[in-house]
């Protein structure tokens, strides 16, 4: 698509430096030596930035502090080979916010105490490059803002979708358009996960591999329960839709209900499951939800598998566009990171987009997928029929693949359009009926013309 570019708007106020002004300071740093930079953060994708730098041998670039817990295990890695001698190596982190750094790297991750940290680093003076995504979903507003009243640059394409250019495609790319809608697949660890299981594979057993492969924590709940994907969201709301959204509020729903069966009930339907970030704008509020869902074969989502990830953008006048590569992994993050550290030290200059408030709400109109596991007897059907049409919902299809014994049976319907909330509704009065012997699982189904309500 495009190339890394800034994210971040610069003022002018009572006569302090504009941005270019700014920026022309770091080149000519530059020019006249290096551009000195520190490194907080030596795992999987620090590392890999240092190998990037040591590799590419960019010009004017020079790392000079890499900060870490228990640094001297850091410092015995193979990885450690890519740090200049020169570097210095410290757990203590005044090491480098009193330095004369002019860029700080952060990929520590997390809310505290990085936000203090990178606080401190640009009242100092220096530029912030971070991935870090929940900081960024919950404080990039206000850290924006700090970085423009003390002239240096806040960059954060790495945030979403590591290696793929998201960011400064919506960005610089996508800045003229009005863009209406976004969907996407950005955790490479439920799609990991997801797609492995459309081949057969039973969840625990996926898991397990994505956390020997280093895909998934120990404890997988940020990815698999969408928190990871919800930050990244409302990032992209922020930069696509123009609308600041409190995370918290963002809907989300778990991948670990969703069994090997769904996957052949979806196959039934022409579809398959992929873990689906999607927020619309309808006049001042942003409809938003984080989810399992189901997508049509012939949707591209469909198409991404593995860790890859994919964003779809709908604009008013462009259309749509896709952008999908690597999402997850060090050297394709550490791609994202070095090429902002680049951008800023060349004095690259970002389009300026306004930024609002929003309220945000997880009701979409929407066809539904609903799955039950039953002990089979008489008016099962009609009373799930009552239900829904109790609320105002009405079957589209009933699914019973045979070969199952009637004492534990699983069947689906799917609904016409409705909304989430007549859906739940329906749902939890279904989930008392005496012949229900799991809670029933509800995924959205995704149509070509998705619309919220």
């Amino acid at each position: 698509m495009c190339g890394a570019a800034l994210c971040n708007v610069w003022i002018t106020e009572n006569g302090r430096e504009t941005m270019a002004t700014k920026s022309k300071k770091v080149a000519a740093k530059k020019n006249d030596g290096v551009v000195k930079v520190a490194l907080l953060g030596f795992g999987t994708v620090g590392s890999s930035v240092a190998k990037v730098l040591a590799q590419s041998k960019f010009a004017g670039i020079e790392l000079t502090h890499v900060y870490n817990r228990s640094v001297a295990r850091k410092k015995e890695s193979a990885a450690a080979k890519f740090v200049p001698a020169t570097a210095k190596w410290t757990e203590n982190i005044d090491d480098v916010l009193k330095s004369n750094v002019d860029v700080v790297i952060e990929l520590m991750g997390g809310l505290n105490p990085t936000e203090g940290w990178l606080k401190k680093a640009i009242t100092s003076g220096k530029h912030v490059v971070t991935a870090n995504k929940q900081l960024i979903a919950y404080k990039g507003v206000s850290l924006q803002r700090l970085a423009a009243q003390n002239n240096v640059q806040l960059v954060y394409n790495a945030a979403v979708a590591g290696g793929v250019p998201v960011i400064p495609g919506m960005k610089q790319g996508l800045g003229g358009d009005r863009m209406q809608r976004i969907s996407g697949i950005v955790n490479g660890t439920c799609n990991y996960i997801l797609s492995r299981m459309e081949t057969g594979a039973d969840y625990a057993t996926v898991l397990k591999d994505a956390q020997q492969l280093g895909y998934a924590e120990a404890n997988p709940s940020a990815d698999v329960d969408g928190f990871d994907a919800r930050a990244k969201l409302c990032i992209l709301s922020r930069i696509a839709l123009h609308a600041d959204l409190n995370p918290d509020e963002v809907a989300t729903q778990t991948i670990s209900s969703v069994e090997a069966v769904d996957f052949m009930y979806a196959k039934e339907l022409n579809c398959t499951i992929r873990q689906i970030s999607r927020a619309q704008l309808e006049g001042t509020v942003v409809h938003a939800r984080v989810a399992p869902m189901l997508v049509p074969m012939d949707s591209p989502l469909a198409w991404s598998h593995g860790t890859q990830n994919m964003v779809v953008t709908s604009g008013l006048y462009g259309g749509d566009v896709v952008f999908s590569g690597h999402g997850a992994g060090g050297e394709p993050t550490a791609v994202a990171v070095v090429s902002d550290l680049l951008a800023v030290a060349q004095g690259a200059k970002s389009v300026e987009l306004p930024v609002r408030k929003r309220q945000v709400t997880g009701e979409f109109m929407a066809p539904h997928y609903l799955r039950f596991v039953v002990d089979d007897k008489p008016g099962i059907v009609s009373s799930i029929a009552g239900a829904l049409a109790k609320v105002g919902a009405n079957i589209d299809s009933l699914l019973q693949k045979p070969g199952y014994p009637k004492h534990k049976l699983p069947f689906v319907v799917t609904t016409e359009p409705c909304l989430t909330s007549t859906i739940e509704k329906a749902m939890h009065a279904i989930g008392k009926l005496d012949c229900m012997l799991e809670k029933p699982m509800t995924l959205q189904m995704l149509v070509a013309d998705d619309t919220a309500e």
